[in-house]
């Protein structure tokens, strides 16, 4: 049956996620996590994995990994992962959220897990060889997936298969996971790919720019900025024609521009890019006539800092998300090792509302310390949690519904991962939780929780991204 939402547009409550973001908050509480973890490029020959983690309070396997699905092949490097069905699918009744979209972003394979079947225990349905991706586009090195409301699967693509960034692209996968094609028309390809988010109502898509393949896959060199193979661009692309109408340069306070988001009200013509290497939160708009432009909305200032590769270290912005009334947007900083919560209800004008310290570089027992302007050194005093020390620094981010909770993983990526936080090679990433204060704002660690996954069965292991069965706020998009 088909219902009336108070915007005027018309949904079928039988279709996947919610009618509308508010609605969502109102969903049941997360039980599962399901999270991307990585043995490629850390010295341990097992094929990465997808994990399932108990977040039920009230379960005696609480906080631990209960179910592993071991990928066929050695090498892939999990990262990211989507629906094939999300809430942009909401007013289709024949469209079910039941595969869990997994790009591999070295080898190019893509594979699709079955969450509903079993949803404690996935299995593999598919894969998506990248064989059958470049012969039939050319592209390579898959990262970021959504569902379209058509059906489609649409995967970032970044670069061609030898790496370079000039070939990258945006890839569609029809709903049996067939390679359809390119979705962006001939020539319109942007400069660099990474992240995407679109806003069906402004009829608008924007992408990211991370860096070329051949550059980031060896690991992090300033010099590969200096020579242009790392990106400060957004691309606005006209939603669904693929045709690509504006390039934004960021600028020097837009380097590495990595992920993107749009407020979560489909009305809403405002979204925030992460910028990574200039640690700048930079907000999007749509002016007047109708183009698109940009200005730094939140700053982490670099740290002084000695016995460190540089006497200046940025706080790394590497993921960011807003909860689902838009209220409240969260960053990660991956070097400096703190979770920051701004009060975004003015999105021109943000406050800081809640910081946490989850890790990072300069925690107390590091031998990197921060250093003051009159010259005294400081460091960071992160508690344990359970008793472990935590290692490595806050990178991924997932948020429950009602935006009670927060959960933190700490591995970027394995060759970034062994260059600055080696340790996490050695003991293996976790996953925390924190608990918000979403009425005055606020963030506190949850000392009950901790997901261990230097203790997995083939060793430790590096994880990344987390997803609900039931959706979230970085997988859902209203139309």
């Amino acid at each position: 049956m088909a219902v009336e939402a108070s915007n005027g547009h018309g949904y079928c409550a039988k279709g996947p996620g919610y009618a509308t973001p508010l609605e969502a908050m109102s969903g049941p509480r997360e039980k599962l996590l399901y999270v991307t973890c990585v043995y490629s490029g850390t010295g341990i020959e097992k094929p990465d994995y997808l994990a399932t983690v108990d977040v039920d309070p009230s379960s005696p396997t609480y906080s631990e990994v209960i179910h592993r699905v071991p990928m066929p092949y050695l090498g892939d490097e999990l990262h990211h992962s989507g629906w094939n069905s999300c809430s942009s699918c909401h007013g289709d009744p024949s469209a079910v959220r039941r595969f869990l979209i997994l790009p591999s972003l070295i080898s190019g394979r893509i594979y699709v897990i079955d969450t509903k079947t079993n949803p404690q225990a996935p299995a593999l349905h598919k894969v998506v060889e990248p064989k059958d991706i470049i012969e039939k586009t050319g592209l390579a090195y898959p990262h970021t997936s959504h569902c379209l409301a058509s059906g489609d699967i649409m995967v970032s693509c970044l670069g061609d298969q030898d790496g370079k960034a000039e070939g990258n692209g945006f890839l569609l996968l029809d709903s049996e996971f067939n390679v359809k094609g390119r979705w962006e028309k001939p020539g319109h390809s942007p400069l660099f790919g990474y992240d995407f988010w679109y806003q069906p109502r402004h009829k608008t898509m924007i992408s990211s720019s991370w860096g070329a393949p051949a550059a980031f896959i060896k690991g992090f060199n300033l010099q590969d900025v200096a020579d242009g193979l790392y990106g400060r661009h957004l691309h606005v692309y006209s939603w669904p024609n693929g045709e690509l109408k504006q390039t934004l340069d960021l600028g020097d306070t837009g380097l590495l521009p990595l992920e993107v988001r749009f407020l979560h009200d489909p009305s809403k013509d405002v979204g925030f890019v992460g910028c990574a290497l200039t640690s700048n939160m930079v907000r999007f708009f749509k002016t007047q006539d109708g183009s698109w432009s940009h200005e730094v909305a939140m700053s982490v200032k670099p740290l002084k800092v000695q016995n460190w590769i540089l006497p200046e270290m940025p706080g790394l912005i590497t993921d960011f998300l807003i909860s689902l009334d838009d209220r409240y947007l969260y960053f990660v900083n991956w070097l400096h090792g703190d979770v920051r919560q701004y009060n975004i209800e003015d999105p021109e004008n943000p406050v800081l509302v809640g910081q946490v310290w989850v890790g990072g570089m300069i925690q107390k027992g590091s031998a990197v310390v921060a250093e003051k302007e009159d010259g005294m050194t400081w460091q960071v005093d992160v508690p344990e949690i359970k008793g472990n020390k935590l290692r490595g620094g806050p990178q991924m981010i997932q948020c429950s519904l009602d935006g009670k909770r927060l959960y933190v993983t700490n591995s970027l990526f394995s060759t970034w991962d062994r260059q600055f936080y080696p340790q996490l090679l050695e003991k293996g990433s976790h996953m925390v939780q924190i608990d918000v204060d979403t009425k005055r704002g606020g963030l506190e660690i949850n000392p009950n929780f901790f997901v261990d996954f230097g203790s997995e069965p083939d060793g430790p292991s590096l994880a990344h991204e987390m997803r609900y069965p039931g959706g979230d706020c970085t997988s859902d998009i209203w139309i």
